[in-house]
């Protein structure tokens, strides 16, 4: 079916417009419910007893002391949850060479991070559960540690893992014409070494699970603060020796995830075991500092990177050498390998260039594992691209969005396969460029720049262009093996009183997925969105899907909606046209009621189509269908990812004196395909960017040599605040994909994307003729002053 979502004066557009989300009042009114909001007769308490030591073997677990404590019930080992539940291997068949061993809910012999479990103490009460905790007495012995990625393959360096052989978990080369031949004829190779520091994801719901086993009934059932509601329910089938059928996960409110709630968390699934074990309901709430110590991190590469170009500034060739560290295990099921095969993927994304040589090395080290976090490996690979770009243009002379221009994919091109073999279907990024120079006004910018600097003060204009992968197909993980659902899946039922239910395998998270979905399912049936009610997160009533990640929610989760809400207004207009005696492609819904589809005339109500459906069938002719429900699915086939893209701008200032940067302002113009609602998309756009000038700025975990975490409270650990962050302006090309008739992408991950490369462009432009430049993040003013070598090492 063709439909014409560029025209906005259409009968009843919903799609591309701005609707209200429909649990805005009840979110601020405080009636949101999460996980430890609830509470079940008989439900205990779970809190996990955590290694001190980086490294360390379990030579003995004491408990008489906890066991006495008023209210504990039982204490846990390894041991005792390993009779229940089955260790896992995270690997992906697709990613060659991949390896981690086996991990336990609860560590059996040894302790390989600090914060991983070794013991569980279960209480009627969570303070009789912790008070039980400080007494359990484990006796470690500590054993060597291994922390630095960049010696983890060193012959000296100890073996984390004996029976791997080596501290290598996987490395993938790519190359792409002759790289070395290239870089030899080149007029400017400029090369550079660049370190992104390991953080996470500060949710303000922490990681929340409530589990109950019903013997009588052989069900367990989860209430789960989780993106991936079926991958948990098969991981927690497999691993406890159920199956699917016989769990049931619910997810609810959700307050935050950016990827940290997509994965599979040992004391998770322990709690999981500990319910079937004890027969009733167990609860297990993170606390912020278990927050730090064992949600997953992210983003801890180093890399050296050359970029080489000709006399005109056209770039020639990339050649990029990436180090990862993943922790102590890789996470199970994504695996930990993909931030660093997606820098392989990434890197170089919106230029037009031929040579392309990239390595990553993925080793394992004595700290909390690494996975995926909110636009996974983009915010590396745009900032080596970026960064290295904008030395080039330095090198020549070049204005930076000229010689980004000079070596953009032209945007009639496509589609087009990049040296790294990822295919585009259609970008844009000249449009996308010229957007963002009109709103800015990039050379009034740059003559108010001027200005300032011969006042003696530095600031900088940096721009950043990028590519971002969405909607993945089975391509992602379905061909590696790992249950993880590439499709989705939504049905749509029209009640009695003309009022629609969708229920949908995407999740709500906080980013509007109900008030996407109920635009979608309002436009395809032709009834208001107050009219459609919105059903995510429960694996036993909702279709099966793969949840929301990797920004797939409008453009897999949103087309499945569309497919089934036009198939149920065929369905309807089949029954109203019998009803009316009239031909159903002279007729329309809009507004909730049937009308004639030339005239606009109003002929039924829906409410009175629903009647007489539901109540009196018999009036109806023997052998018409009259299901007033129709389930969906789409899967993407023709493309691995969407790809959408954009680019950014960061205008900033920098005191030479103090090394404070200052930011002033930030654009994004970013093509997410068809857009749904331009306010959700624009926020999230928003909220990304702050997470990028996180990373950018603010956002470091930092160990000692030992493996201790050293800044494991909010205290320490700075995130952006609001009085931190500039005006963000946010511009839009739309490049609808054609894989779909909704033609949505994804925008969740793009402000992530590129904002950090716009701030590290801005402070080294600003820092350009002081023989200052910056490369690792976050962009702390000691580090701004050491370039400037106002402060020696």
């Amino acid at each position: 079916m063709t439909i014409s979502f560029g025209n906005p004066d259409r009968p009843n557009s919903y799609i591309g417009k701005t609707v209200p989300r429909p649990n805005a009042g009840r979110l601020v009114e405080g009636r949101g419910h999460y996980v430890d909001d609830m509470t079940l007769p008989r439900m205990v308490h779970v809190v996990f007893v955590r290694s001190p030591f980086a490294h360390a073997r379990i030579k003995g677990i004491e408990a008489a002391d906890a066991l006495a404590v008023k209210g504990v019930l039982r204490v846990f080992t390894g041991a005792d949850i390993a009779k229940v539940c089955t260790p896992w291997v995270a690997v992906l068949a697709h990613l060659k060479g991949l390896k981690s061993p086996p991990e336990h809910a609860i560590a059996v012999d040894r302790a390989c991070w600090v914060g991983e479990p070794v013991a569980a103490v279960v209480a009627t009460s969570r303070a009789a559960a912790e008070d039980g905790a400080a007494l359990v007495e484990v006796d470690f012995y500590p054993l060597p540690v291994t922390g630095d990625m960049m010696t983890a393959l060193d012959a000296d360096t100890p073996v984390l893992h004996a029976d791997m052989g080596d501290n290598l978990a996987f490395r993938r080369e790519h190359h792409e014409g002759d790289v070395d031949a290239v870089m030899a004829g080149a007029h400017k190779v400029v090369s550079a070494r660049f370190k992104t520091a390991r953080h996470t994801g500060v949710t303000l719901e922490p990681r929340s699970i409530l589990v109950d086993w019903n013997g009588a009934e052989g069900q367990l059932t989860a209430w789960h603060a989780t993106q991936a509601p079926h991958m948990i329910q098969s991981v927690l089938a497999q691993h406890l020796g159920l199956e699917e059928g016989r769990v049931r996960v619910i997810c609810g409110d959700v307050g935050g995830s950016y990827g940290i709630k997509v994965h599979v968390y040992p004391d998770e699934v322990a709690t999981a075991a500990i319910a079937k074990i004890m027969g009733r309901p167990v609860k297990f709430i993170a606390d912020r500092l278990e927050s730090f110590t064992t949600d997953i991190h992210a983003r801890d590469h180093e890399i050296r990177a050359k970029i080489a170009v000709d006399e005109t500034g056209k770039i020639l060739a990339f050649d990029i050498d990436d180090w990862t560290a993943i922790g102590a295990y890789s996470v199970y099921p994504r695996t930990s390998a993909i931030e660093g095969n997606q820098v392989v993927n990434l890197c170089g994304g919106p230029y037009d260039f031929s040579d392309y040589r990239a390595k990553t090395t993925v080793v394992f080290q004595n700290k909390t594992p690494t996975c995926q976090y909110r636009a996974v490996g983009h915010p590396i690979a745009v900032a080596v691209t970026e960064g290295l770009v904008d030395m080039a243009a330095a090198e020549l002379g070049m204005d930076p969005v000229a010689i980004r221009r000079r070596n953009m994919y032209a945007d009639d091109c496509y589609p087009v396969t990049s040296p790294a073999k990822m295919r585009f279907e259609g970008l844009s990024h000249h449009a996308s460029m010229d957007t963002l120079v009109a709103l800015m006004d990039y050379d009034g910018l740059r003559l108010e720049q001027a200005e300032m600097r011969a006042k003696g003060i530095y600031r900088g204009i940096g721009i950043a262009s990028f590519i971002e992968l969405t909607n993945p197909s089975p391509f992602m993980y379905g061909i590696g093996g790992a249950r993880i659902s590439a499709q989705d899946g939504c049905t749509v039922r029209m009640d009695p009183d003309g009022s629609l239910v969708a229920l949908s395998g995407v999740t709500e998270q906080g980013q509007g997925t109900e008030a996407m979905l109920s635009q979608i399912v309002a436009e395809g049936v032709g009834v208001s969105p107050s009219r459609v009610r919105v059903i995510t997160g429960d694996t036993q009533v909702t279709p099966y899907g793969g949840g929301t990640w990797a920004s797939r929610g409008a453009g897999i989760g949103g087309e499945a909606a569309l497919q089934a809400a036009l198939a149920l207004k065929a369905s309807i207009l089949e029954v109203a046209a019998s009803m009316l005696q009239a031909q159903a492609k002279a007729l329309d819904i809009r507004d909730g009621k049937v009308v004639d589809a030339d005239s606009g005339a109003e002929r039924l109500a829906l409410e009175e189509l629903g009647r007489i459906v539901y109540f009196r069938g018999d009036t109806l002719p023997k052998g018409l269908p009259r299901e007033l429900v129709q389930t969906r699915h789409f899967i993407t086939s023709e493309y691995p990812f969407a790809f959408t893209n954009g680019v950014q701008a960061s205008y900033l200032e920098v005191d030479t004196d103090t090394g404070i940067v200052k930011l002033l302002k930030h654009w994004c113009v970013e093509d997410c395909g068809r857009i749904i609602n331009p306010q959700l998309v624009d926020e999230q756009i928003r909220g990304g960017i702050v997470q990028g000038l996180g990373g950018a700025l603010y956002e470091e975990i930092h160990y000692d040599a030992e493996g201790q975490l050293l800044n494991g409270s909010m205290a320490d650990y700075l995130v952006p605040m609001a009085g931190e962050m500039p005006d963000m302006v946010i511009g839009h090309v739309e490049t609808p994909t054609m894989e779909s008739t909704l033609g949505a992408k994804g925008a969740g991950e793009a402000g992530t994307a590129g904002a950090p490369a716009a701030v590290m462009n801005a402070i080294n432009d600003a820092l350009r003729g002081l023989g200052a430049q910056v490369t690792e993040m976050p962009f702390t003013p000691e580090r701004i002053l050491r370039a400037l070598g106002k402060i020696e090492d």
